[in-house]
C-alpha cells in the first residue's frame, strides 16, 4: 500500500462509551483484580479467576482487558483516580507548592503501603507493559501528572519547565516505590528523595532562570577577580 493511499484511509472511529451495565460490569472486574492482587501480588491475579469472581464469561475478560498486565495497569488508573477524588476533598495546606507535592505523594505512597501485594503487581504490570499497553500507562502517567499539578495549584498553565520537573519528580516517586516494594530503601529514605525531588518546583518558579543566571555571574566573576589576584 502507497504512503497516498495510507493518508486518504479514514480515521477508525474512536470506541463507543461504555453503557451503564458495562461499566458496572468493568467495576467489579477491577474490584476483583485489585482484591487477588492485594491477597497475593501479581501472581494471585489469573485471568480464569478474575473472570469467575466477577461473574463474566473469560471471553468478556479478554474483551475488556486482553491481558493481566492490561488489567493491572487498569487497576492502577483506577486506585489513582480514588486517590485522585481524595485528594480534592481534602488537599494539603501548606503554603509552599514543593511541600504539598510531596504531601500529596507521601499520601499515595502510604495507601500503596497499606497494601503491599497491591502496590507490587501494579508495579510489576507496569514494568512489564510492551507498547500494546502504551494507552492504558500513558493514562496513568497523565494522571500522576494531574494530581501533581493540582498539588501545585499554578494560577495558569505548567511552563516547559516546570512540567520537565513534574517529569523528574514522577520518575522519583516511581523509582522510590520500586526500591522499596524490594526492600532497598526505607520509608523515611523515601520521604527524604521524594522532598528533594520536589524542590525543583521552587526552582522552576518564575525568576528561578534570573536567579540562575545571576549565581552565574557571581561566580564568573569571583573567578575573574581570583585570576586578577593570581595575576599580581
Amino acid at each position: 500500500m502507497t504512503t497516498e493511499s495510507r493518508a486518504a484511509r479514514p480515521a477508525l472511529p474512536a470506541s463507543p462509551p461504555l453503557t451503564e451495565r458495562q461499566e458496572a460490569r468493568r467495576r467489579r472486574i477491577l474490584h476483583t483484580s485489585a482484591r487477588l492482587a492485594g491477597r497475593g501480588g501479581f501472581d494471585a491475579v489469573q485471568m480464569r479467576e478474575v473472570a469467575e469472581s466477577s461473574g463474566v464469561a473469560l471471553g468478556t475478560l479478554y474483551r475488556y482487558f486482553p491481558s493481566k498486565v492490561h488489567l493491572l495497569v487498569a487497576t492502577m488508573q483506577d486506585q489513582l483516580q480514588h486517590l485522585h477524588t481524595t485528594l480534592r476533598k481534602r488537599p494539603p495546606s501548606d503554603e509552599d507548592p514543593g511541600a504539598r507535592v510531596a504531601q500529596t505523594l507521601m499520601r499515595a505512597f502510604r495507601a500503596l503501603q497499606r497494601e503491599p501485594h497491591l502496590a507490587d503487581a501494579m508495579v510489576r504490570a507496569l514494568t512489564f507493559a510492551d507498547r500494546s499497553v502504551s494507552p492504558e500507562v500513558d493514562t496513568v502517567s497523565r494522571l500522576t501528572t494531574t494530581i501533581i499539578l493540582d498539588a501545585m495549584g499554578l494560577d495558569g498553565p505548567p511552563t516547559p519547565e516546570q512540567l520537565s520537573a513534574v517529569r523528574v519528580i514522577e520518575h522519583t516517586w516511581h523509582s522510590a516505590l520500586i526500591t522499596w516494594l524490594s526492600g532497598r530503601a526505607s520509608i523515611a529514605q523515601v520521604k527524604i528523595d521524594i522532598e528533594m525531588a520536589c524542590r525543583l518546583i521552587a526552582v522552576t518558579a518564575g525568576g528561578g532562570g534570573d536567579e540562575a543566571g545571576a549565581g552565574n555571574g557571581t561566580a564568573a566573576g569571583n573567578g575573574t577577580a581570583a585570576g586578577a589576584g593570581a595575576g599580581r
